[in-house]
């Protein structure tokens, strides 16, 4: 079996999380990591027992890295990516796969001429629950969709974004929708599918920041089903993320990682027995602590990747599905913006 070598773009918050999860791969181990700051990766590389690089440019030219997983600002996630299909290296890249459209297509297409794998973290994918969800949805269970929801009630003190890029335009690429919903943002589209139009208002109320920390959005979608989206920093004291699917048939509501409701027109002991099984929240979720979520997700996200890979099969959450979410923050951003409809 092959192990793969892994080097971290990126020592912020994030990076610990895609250490502790590359470290516990059968199949892989962490080779090296690099910063803007030397020091950080100094510091990061021997927490994590691997080399410290001087710069990404230098990583991606060794020899000692297979793959690499970008944790750098999302405003700074497209040079890396594009150098790094140049030295024929594989990227997984931390939400949200950049702040444009534009950027984001020149990541994809450097990779598809370098016949190298683009991939985006969307871990809350690999949440227990999703797969099972994903699966009612296919096998017809909630008959015809009617309503598609997301909710991301969230709080995040003034501390948080006492940083050089963190609330801003053109580093985090937005506020609340683009840097904590976008993950249940993903997840409305992967489980409810394209939508056909939106309108949507945002407003930053509690904190002095640039961009939105409260954003909300009505959608139509291509199916017809209704929706809608919320999603703030600005409530305190933050509480779990939430998304609803209900139809003539049938209605789920996740809680975080937790089953809330879990009923159908035809229901069976197996739904019973899922409901039982996923009826518990565990763990913090993020709500009001970026650092309270476990880094088992991020880990089933690398293994897939991996797989993926190995299997010579296109990656599930490649750059162009990865891209959709950013498309949608997008949509709301210039509904707002403009006071109108978006079409998409």
């Amino acid at each position: 079996m092959k192990s793969w070598n892994f080097g971290i773009i990126g020592t912020g918050m994030i990076a610990d999380f895609h250490a502790k999860a590359i470290q516990e791969l059968e199949n892989g181990g962490l080779a090296g990591v690099c910063s803007s700051d030397p020091a950080k990766a100094k510091i990061f590389a021997e927490k994590y027992n691997c080399k410290a690089f001087a710069n990404y440019t230098e990583m991606l030219a060794s020899d000692e890295i297979d793959i690499v997983t970008i944790a750098t600002p999302s405003g700074n996630h497209m040079e890396p990516a594009v150098e790094a299909a140049r030295q024929g290296k594989h990227v997984l890249c931390e939400k949200p796969m950049e702040i444009s459209l534009e950027r984001i297509d020149k990541m994809i297409a450097a990779h598809e001429k370098a016949g190298t794998y683009l991939g985006g973290i969307f871990n809350y994918r690999y949440n227990d629950t999703v797969p099972l969800l994903k699966e009612a949805i296919d096998k017809g269970r909630f008959g015809i969709i009617s309503y598609v929801s997301v909710h991301v009630p969230w709080w995040r003190s003034d501390e948080y974004y006492n940083s050089k890029w963190r609330g801003t335009w053109a580093l985090d690429g937005g506020g609340a929708l683009m840097n904590q919903s976008i993950h249940m943002i993903d997840l409305l589209q992967y489980l409810a599918g394209p939508i056909e139009s939106l309108q949507a208002y945002m407003a930053t109320i509690g904190h002095a920041i640039e961009v939105e920390d409260t954003a909300t959005a009505v959608l139509r979608f291509k199916n017809q089903a209704l929706g809608g989206i919320y999603g703030s920093t600005a409530s305190f004291p933050g509480m779990f993320r939430r998304i609803e699917i209900t139809g003539t048939k049938g209605t789920v509501i996740l809680v975080d990682n937790a089953i809330q409701t879990w009923q159908f027109a035809d229901q069976t002991e197996e739904d019973v027995q899922i409901f039982n099984s996923f009826k518990e929240i565990k763990g913090g979720g993020g709500a009001s602590d970026p650092k309270a979520i476990s880094y088992l997700s991020h880990k089933k996200n690398i293994e897939a990747f991996i797989e993926s890979i190995e299997a010579g099969r296109p990656f599930e959450i490649n750059g162009t599905e990865a891209r959709k979410a950013v498309e949608i923050v997008l949509a709301i951003y210039a509904s707002a913006r403009e006071g109108k409809q978006y079409l998409f």
